[in-house]
């Protein structure tokens, strides 16, 4: 027990000081820019908890972050890097936009059936790299990220062709029809955006959370994460788990483009996702995959991300340097400062040693 704390007073430590680092470059950064950092600080402040339009701003942003980063989770705990979590998401969301736009239900039912829909095919996108990964052990890394640019493109060419439309169409023109109004989401803030989409990432990390904590299917997916030969030899079979895991991960990103469509877009636009899975690979990283921790810092991001659209809007500062200080801060939490800092006053005790033997000598 006592152990356990002193790790988490550690990794707590680890956060804050990864946060005085970035904080400090940003102030730097911003003051280059000829810009107040207090001013831009407080500006991200207001836009994320300021009023009604912020917390829903938040709470719109913190969605897909949940999300995604669940299904980040689910890879990373296997020891799998499924790095095409963006490109599941977009085959996700145009499948979610067809079914809410063509397929006519009953109003709850027909978002059920689309959140399904866009879950199903956004594993459907990740069967090859994940039968490379699981039978034939190709990293899964090269593949799942050149699987993101085939789904832009891809899911560009399928909606030019379902509209009719020319390949030299102005991409801002590139969209399905609206859906239905039985497959939108409910707004919880009317008239902002956010809306019941944040139940269904909730659910997802409880599942997620419940899942790894107390099922043996989720101890056997995080044992292969932790050594694959011990948990082959303890009976798990390594190659349908993989596959399974790969699938499992790649519907949760599904449902993420689902909730973005039957939400805030209502049909699916070329690029109408930017980073999305990268901001669920980043967050599973800064929150160590434990889905308690990564549900925090979700929530957080979104946070972050709905302030500095704001900050962009009323001060002179550009949202791009809330996006490095972000990439900076995931890069300063996988460092091990305590142990940074230990083997630094190791080598310093070394050298003194070795200069007073040196005095030593020379006196004696």
């Amino acid at each position: 027990m006592k152990l356990l704390i002193n790790k988490n007073i550690k990794l707590v430590l680890n956060y804050l000081l990864s946060l005085i680092i970035v904080l400090l470059i940003a102030s730097i950064l911003i003051t280059i820019q000829g810009s107040n950092p207090m001013e831009a600080i407080l500006a991200i402040v207001n836009g994320a908890i300021g009023s009604k339009a912020a917390i829903a701003s938040s709470i719109r942003w913190s969605i897909p972050v949940i999300i995604s980063s669940m299904a980040a989770i689910v890879a990373h705990k296997s020891g799998i890097n499924n790095l095409g979590l963006d490109g599941q998401i977009y085959f996700g969301a145009l499948s979610a936009a067809i079914a809410g736009a063509f397929i006519q239900l009953p109003s709850f039912i027909h978002i059920i059936f689309c959140i399904l829909v866009g879950g199903i095919f956004g594993a459907i996108f990740a069967i090859i790299p994940a039968l490379l990964k699981s039978y034939l052990k190709i990293n899964e890394m090269v593949v799942t990220l050149m699987f993101n640019y085939i789904a832009v493109l891809l899911t560009e060419f399928i909606t030019l062709k379902l509209m009719g439309l020319g390949a030299s169409t102005n991409p801002d023109l590139i969209a399905t029809p609206e859906i239905l109004e039985s497959a939108k989401l409910t707004k919880i803030m009317p008239p902002y955006q956010a809306s019941t989409g944040i139940f269904v990432g909730l659910i997802l990390f409880l599942l997620v959370f419940i899942f790894y904590k107390f099922t043996k299917s989720g101890y056997e997916w995080k044992m292969i994460g932790f050594n694959q030969k011990f948990a082959k030899y303890g009976g798990v079979d390594d190659n349908k788990t993989y596959f399974k895991v790969f699938l499992t991960s790649a519907f949760i990103a599904g449902i993420c483009g689902s909730i973005e469509i039957l939400g805030p877009h209502m049909r699916f636009r070329a690029n109408f996702a930017q980073n999305l899975g990268w901001d669920g690979i980043m967050v599973a990283l800064i929150g160590k995959n434990n889905p308690v921790a990564t549900l925090v810092f979700s929530i957080v991001w979104g946070m972050v991300k709905a302030g500095s659209l704001s900050m962009e809007r009323t001060t002179s500062v550009n949202r791009i340097i809330v996006t490095l200080v972000q990439a900076l801060f995931v890069l300063f939490v996988t460092v091990d400062f305590s142990k940074m800092f230990k083997d630094i006053k190791r080598k310093i005790s070394n050298k003194n040693k070795k200069a007073e033997d040196l005095v030593w000598w020379i006196c004696f």
